[in-house]
């Protein structure tokens, strides 16, 4: 029997549950025959609560790509079990090949996510339901199906563009991977017909933390920066500035899980947790992010098993300023247990009071205010040079960090700050590698992760316990600016062709 490829997602387009704290509580649209499902309004909208779920779930590891493969974090190896040598440790030592299971997962996740997208849509054609209401729900849908492809043409360069669900799996052999250009531009209209649709904000708050127009605006300035359309990125990017958002004047805010400060006035658009309970729609970074053998000594919980991944490398913690008030709020340089002092850094800005183990609260930002003054400073520059203007953005999120304003002319010198700024301010955010790849050609990428690369070998963040470097860990060629796509895929459809070099 022939096996569809990840594109079509015929075997794999499932409904899943809510992801938003606040619509949760949703009956399963997986157990309802999908002719029989898509009636109602009600009904669309827990198809799109499936939708949001499967996000969810890619954003669970999301880190790998965004954090682990940079200079920002490494690893806590367990000198014990070498069991994610081949899988998740290759991320960072930059040993990553097309037949790594991570890969896999990447591609088969988003292109699952993209199948209820898309399914969604079709059927919500012939639903009973408001005109308001099908407005806002296919505008959802639109934004998040140029959130997928916003990271799949960054993580793999061209890919599938589905915008279409397929009755039966044999046309799925037949697509073929679009060039960049076409990606990009599915992305931006899809996000430009999101952005028209939606609201500034939802009069239900039941509906807090769904994709708003200052979402779709702020993906979409984002989308023309990283093409280098810089004229676009401005015009686009100042609108978001008139929707009503604001710098949180306290940092930490914008992670703390409370009710009161849960997508407060900085947070543009960010994945919905909710722990504390049963329903399996919680959050772990603190988890998998705590030192391997910390036990309960960052989490609270010493029955909780702690992952030891995305750990603060030295150059990141090297890299913040005396007097950085986010320093002490993203990472923690060591921790203590029994009266001991280990020296291995956490990332701390996701660590809150939780009620049950390994289940928490926390969020995931993708968009926040600070992210677009950034962006607009950066756009600004690229376009006009370090302007009064751009220097203002910029200096507003040193502001808030407790740094004294910057004054910089040079054109260069102020690219350099702001990429600076946006490391420290998105920090373990997952923004750090497309920020590398959007600021720097192949060949300044290589060299500059192979100094990282000669830094960490010569002195890594954390102990290895006596295990040995492999002659390829740390060692990066121009090909690796863009993942392998998985070699299922390309087995399974031999119209795919993979990316030179693997």
């Amino acid at each position: 029997m022939k096996r569809i490829t990840a594109a079509g997602m015929i075997l794999l387009g499932t409904l899943m549950s809510s992801c938003s704290e606040d619509f949760l509580n949703q009956s399963d649209p997986t157990k309802v025959g999908v002719n029989l499902f898509y009636k109602n309004e009600e009904q669309v909208k827990q198809a799109l609560n499936g939708v949001y779920g499967g996000v969810q779930s890619l954003t669970n590891t999301a880190y790998l790509f965004g954090e682990f493969q940079t200079d920002n974090t490494t690893v806590d190896l367990n000198p014990a079990d070498r069991g994610g040598a081949g899988s998740w440790e290759a991320f960072e030592y930059g040993t990553v090949n097309s037949g790594n299971g991570e890969i896999a997962n990447l591609w088969n996740g988003y292109y699952s996510v993209l199948y209820n997208c898309n399914l969604t849509l079709e059927k919500m054609v012939d639903a009973e339901m408001s005109e308001t209401g099908r407005k806002e729900i296919e505008a959802q849908l639109k934004f998040l199906r140029a959130y997928m492809y916003f990271n799949l043409v960054q993580y793999f360069g061209g890919v599938i563009i589905v915008t279409s669900t397929l009755s039966v799996p044999d046309p799925a052999f037949d697509l073929v991977r679009s060039t960049e250009a076409e990606v990009w531009a599915q992305i931006e209209k899809d996000l430009k017909e999101a952005a028209a649709a939606l609201p500034d904000k939802y009069t239900n708050a039941a509906d807090k933390g769904r994709a708003t127009k200052g979402a779709a605006l702020s993906l979409l300035g984002k989308s023309y920066l990283t093409q280098k359309k810089y004229a676009d990125a401005v015009t686009t990017l100042k609108q978001v500035t008139a929707l009503g958002y604001a710098l949180n004047a306290n940092y930490a805010d914008n992670f703390d899980p409370a009710p009161s400060k849960k997508n407060g006035p900085e947070s543009i658009f960010e994945i919905q947790y909710q722990g504390d309970n049963d329903l399996g729609e919680w959050s772990n970074f603190e988890y998998v992010f705590a030192p391997r053998v910390s036990k309960g000594a960052v989490t609270g919980y010493a029955a909780g098993t702690n992952g030891g991944r995305n750990v603060p490398t030295n150059d990141i913690m090297a890299t913040y300023e005396k007097g950085d008030l986010r320093k002490d709020i993203s990472l923690k340089p060591d921790f203590t247990l029994d009266g001991k002092v280990y020296p291995v850094p956490y990332v701390f800005k996701y660590n809150y009071a939780h009620t049950i183990v390994n289940r928490t609260n926390t969020n995931w930002p993708v968009l926040r205010y600070a992210d677009v003054l950034l962006m607009l400073a950066e756009a600004i520059n690229e376009q006009s040079g370090a302007t009064a203007e751009a220097l203002a953005y910029l200096n507003q999120i040193r502001k808030r960090a407790g740094l004294a304003d910057v004054a910089i002319a040079d054109k260069v010198a102020f690219r350099a700050a702001v990429l600076k700024e946006r490391r420290l301010e998105l920090a373990f955010e997952n923004h750090r590698w497309f920020d590398l790849k959007r600021t720097k050609t192949p060949a300044e990428w290589v060299a500059f992760m192979n100094a990282h690369g000669a830094r960490e070998r010569a002195k890594p963040t954390v102990d290895r316990g006596n295990v040995p470097f492999n002659s390829t860990d740390y060692v990066y060629t121009e090909n690796e600016y863009v993942l392998p796509l998985p070699a299922p895929q390309i087995l399974i459809n031999q119209k795919l062709t993979q990316n030179p070099g693997y």
